[in-house]
């Protein structure tokens, strides 16, 4: 490629990752967006059609880029990476923020990490996403530093070490919080036959606070927090299931002894 030339790319992948990888690339003006590669040929076809781009179903017949971004499970990213027909020159990354960089083989290759949670259909604004990268060499990681800064503004070097603690800090403060959400709109659902919209303004308050603090530990609040014993233990005997009341007794105890530090 040359120095004058628009780094051109060709986005891997039919998941939620592969569509806003792709949305951003082709918002980038800076990039320039070849192609969606899918085994998937409907969601393939969607997504292109969502970036204005082509498409194709086989990996043999990706088009010539500069970047190859393979946005799939972690479980595909080393089988996808060994199917994918591509230029010697070219640089592959995967998006995987617990996987080796290594799994994609030979040859100039690196990390695009978007520290984010992505769901199918809802647009994400990808110049907000810190993005974790890494390169086999310098020159290759300059090159994809190049290719973070033209997609975000958020852009940090981060080894396969360091990424894997960064995915467990998203898993805490995402997946699992999230489930916590599903658990109390269940009960409220269920028990009580009130919508989910009563929750929604408690979840954004908290949300909000958390993000605007610090720390989100200055702003814990609750019965934990006070060491209100008596209601704790009347809450944990009103779940029936013996799951829930570990969870919360795991919670509530974690929170006690960790709001004592303040």
């Amino acid at each position: 490629m040359s120095k004058n030339q628009t780094p051109s790319v060709v986005v891997v992948g039919s998941g939620n990752v592969a569509e806003a990888v792709a949305l951003g690339v082709a918002e980038s003006w800076s990039l320039e967006l070849l192609q969606v590669v899918a085994r998937n040929e409907e969601r393939a076809a969607e997504i292109a059609a969502l970036a204005n781009t082509e498409y194709t179903t086989s990996f043999e017949e990706a088009a010539e880029a500069d970047f190859y971004i393979i946005a799939v499970s972690d479980r595909a990213v080393a089988e996808v990476a060994a199917q994918l027909s591509r230029p010697s020159d070219s640089i592959v990354v995967h998006t995987a923020g617990s996987v080796e960089m290594d799994a994609l083989g030979e040859g100039q290759r690196g990390v695009l990490y978007p520290f984010q949670t992505f769901t199918k259909g809802r647009r994400v604004e990808f110049s907000d996403v810190p993005l974790f990268i890494e390169g086999c060499n310098l020159d290759v990681e300059q090159r994809i530093e190049e290719l973070a800064h033209a997609l975000s503004g958020k852009v940090y070097h981060a080894s396969s070490s360091r990424r894997r603690e960064i995915h467990l800090s998203g898993v805490l403060a995402c997946n699992f919080v999230n489930s916590l959400y599903s658990m109390a709109a269940d009960r409220i659902e269920q028990r009580e036959g009130l919508p989910f919209d009563v929750l929604r303004p408690l979840i954004l308050e908290t949300a909000q606070k958390a993000a605007e603090a610090t720390h989100p530990r200055q702003v814990q609040t609750g019965p934990a927090v006070r060491g209100d014993k008596a209601v704790a233990e009347r809450h944990q005997a009103m779940l029936d299931d013996q799951q829930q009341r570990e969870i919360y007794k795991l919670l509530n105890d974690y929170i006690w002894q960790t709001s004592r530090k303040i």
